[in-house]
């Protein structure tokens, strides 16, 4: 049975329901850290502080990064299509890594700047103003990462995840800039650029984070829990013996399952399939996430792949060879 998540309890498919979800989050976060970078331009220009100008990137690039993001996720609600028979889900997974991409890039002018700096140093003017946009900046970042991260565990969106805790980040070293501003205060001029260094080194670290997340979805990779949770559900249907060969990976924020179910051989071919379609019933019900799956039913004593498995063999002129 491979079908897709047609099983909804309300007028809308939750499928559909999270990518609007999604699309909304990212306008609203869009629109608040741009502003909160605007803002922070302003000071910039005003007092000269490399650390400001380090965070106003990094500010820019989040804001930014919902573009991608937001494109994988409109793309993403079209059916799929002959060539692309699974969706465009994997444009999510893109973006992520466009996301991760653009976030190194801003770690890279913003380190350029400050070693710039560190080598030239340049007074700062209107303290008062840098520690408060560094306010800003915070409460800006804190308030986008709590909504990004909220939404995406609900949807299930590694990216979106990612992209929330990049703000977190980002606000964290907003906070940085008011230690370097307190520091030029009590006479440290230096402070400025050796804490837009430090800004640069912890994106780097959340670069290296994001990435992680990132590629393991892109590699197909997913939390062992959910295959032992598919496994638990599948094995708990009546009629079914044993649960073999469970599979599942990520495409974007939908999961996608494959399991094998032992069956005793005295069932119909339509008893068989009322047990594949009870456990895809259940599994839809135990996996928030989970969108399509696939059931295969063996007959009791050839459970798994490794009874699939064609012996060796010739047929039609061609050489002696097996199928595993």
């Amino acid at each position: 049975m491979h079908e897709s998540h047609g099983h909804a309890h309300g007028l809308v498919d939750p499928s559909m329901a999270s990518d609007a979800r999604a699309l909304r989050a990212l306008a609203w976060s869009f629109v608040a850290l741009f502003l909160t970078a605007v803002g922070q331009v302003i000071v910039v220009i005003a007092s000269g502080s490399v650390a400001l100008l380090a965070d106003t990137i990094h500010n820019f690039a989040d804001a930014a990064t919902a573009i991608p993001l937001g494109i994988a996720f409109y793309l993403a609600r079209r059916r799929p299509t002959r060539r692309f028979s699974y969706g465009f889900g994997r444009l999510e997974d893109v973006a992520g890594l466009v996301i991760v991409l653009t976030i190194l890039a801003s770690a890279g002018v913003a380190a350029y700047e400050s070693l710039r700096r560190l080598v030239s140093p340049q007074p700062v003017s209107l303290l008062w103003a840098v520690m408060l946009a560094s306010v800003l900046g915070f409460v800006g970042n804190e308030a986008v990462a709590l909504f990004r991260i909220r939404v995406g565990r609900q949807i299930g969106s590694a990216a979106l995840v990612a992209d929330g805790y990049h703000a977190r980040a980002d606000g964290w070293t907003s906070l940085a800039v008011l230690a370097g501003a307190l520091g030029v205060w009590l006479g440290y001029p230096l402070a400025d650029p050796v804490v837009g260094l430090l800004i640069s080194a912890a994106i780097l670290v959340l670069v290296w984070q994001s990435a992680r997340s990132v590629l393991v979805r892109m590699l197909d990779g997913t939390d062992p829990g959910t295959l032992d949770a598919i496994a638990h559900a599948a094995r708990h249907v009546p009629g079914v013996d044993e649960v073999t060969d469970v599979r599942a990976r990520w495409i974007g924020h939908r999961l996608h399952a494959e399991v094998n179910v032992t069956v005793t051989g005295r069932l119909s071919v339509a008893e068989g399939h009322d047990i594949a379609k009870e456990v895809r019933h259940q599994l839809l019900h135990h996996l928030p996430h989970l969108d399509r799956v696939m059931v295969h039913v063996d007959p009791d004593g050839q459970g798994g792949d490794d009874h699939h498995h064609i012996g060796a063999h010739a047929h039609d002129g061609l050489a002696t060879h097996v199928h595993d």
